[in-house]
């Protein structure tokens, strides 16, 4: 999920590859056992997605300083939401200058003890142009997975966000593989994430085929339904603007949170692999009553099944935090961390 106007959805899937989290001699982490990793990764929230730290803006909106305050807020990890290509030139090469951003970035996360995800979060570029998305994410891997593979070992790897649209899944499922198979010859045991192709069913899973002998793979999620509640009042969307005082937390209502993951949790099982949340919110449209209980619904159903997860997002919409006020939105951060109000 992302805020820009398109390529939203109910419901996105992914899988993850997940590494050892704490620091090795080699840089490389570990192979320590994947359900391990996820539960180290704990309780996250998305980051840096829109901002202007990346064209060399300082405070703009995001403050290094937040992050020590998301660290005493209780979270263990940050999704760093990182749109690459923008940076690219013609040959597909990063601006040097913004690698530097990004490094300084994933150091400033590691220092205050929390574990950073770069995500690739290109999807609205890879759900219409297939062919350019793939020439550019093998760019991009190529030249993050040879900078980062002797350093930040706690670092995760996350292919893109939301494949789908006019990539087909036998698409996606080819590329991943391709990306897998490069990452892995500089980053033997680094997790990374590979997303499944966005579907609001989940009766059915479809995912890219992952070699069965990597031990550190997980599936991860992005969960918004119902979107007619997670999304009313969305401005960009002429269907969810148009909706408000839509309710949330009946019986049906907590049937069918349960249901879906219920079916995220059996495929998991089948699979043999642990589960990621990495986006779920309710913008701020929503019944305050009701969106306080489906955000801590979905934390309590995810963290009693062993989940870990990242909240969508920190600032802009869906905001955990008000940048203009420096202070949490505290029904937001209390619902995430099962705290009384």
């Amino acid at each position: 999920m992302s805020s820009l106007p398109t390529g939203r959805l109910a419901l996105a899937t992914g899988l993850a590859i997940l590494a050892l989290l704490n620091a090795t001699p080699s840089g490389q982490g570990s192979t320590e056992d994947a359900f391990a990793a996820v539960r180290k990764l704990g309780r996250g929230i998305n980051i840096l997605g829109y901002d202007g730290i990346w064209e060399g803006g300082t405070n703009a909106p995001f403050k290094m300083s937040y992050l020590k305050r998301i660290r005493a807020a209780g979270f263990n990890h940050v999704r760093i939401n990182f749109f690459a290509f923008r940076f690219m030139n013609e040959s597909g090469m990063l601006n040097e200058q913004v690698l530097g951003r990004l490094d300084y970035v994933i150091e400033q996360v590691i220092a205050v003890g929390m574990i950073p995800v770069l995500d690739e979060h290109d999807y609205g570029v890879c759900q219409v142009q297939p062919t350019t998305c793939a020439e550019r994410l093998r760019s991009f891997w190529k030249q993050i997975s040879e900078r980062y593979a002797d350093r930040y070992p706690t670092l995760v790897f996350e292919l893109l966000n939301e494949p789908g649209g006019a990539m087909t899944g036998s698409a996606w499922d080819m590329l991943a593989r391709d990306l897998l198979q490069l990452i892995r010859d500089t980053n033997p045991v680094r997790l990374i994430i590979v997303a499944a192709i966005n579907s609001d069913d989940l009766t059915k899973i479809e995912h890219p085929a992952l070699p069965k002998t990597d031990p550190n793979l997980a599936l991860t999620v992005h969960y918004y339904a119902p979107i007619e509640f997670t999304h009313q009042g969305a401005p960009w969307s002429r269907e969810f603007s148009r909706l408000k005082n839509v309710r949330w937390g009946n019986s049906a209502d907590r049937r069918r949170l349960t249901d879906d993951f219920n079916r995220i949790a059996e495929w998991a099982k089948r699979e043999r692999r642990p589960v990621y949340l990495g986006e779920f919110g309710v913008l701020e449209y929503a019944p305050p009553g009701d969106k306080q209980e489906y955000l801590r619904s979905v934390v309590r159903e995810a963290e009693r099944r062993g989940w870990a997860w990242s909240y969508w997002q920190f600032d802009h919409d869906f905001a955990a935090f008000d940048t203009r006020r420096e202070r949490w939105v505290l029904p937001v951060l209390n619902s995430l961390m099962l705290r009384a109000d």
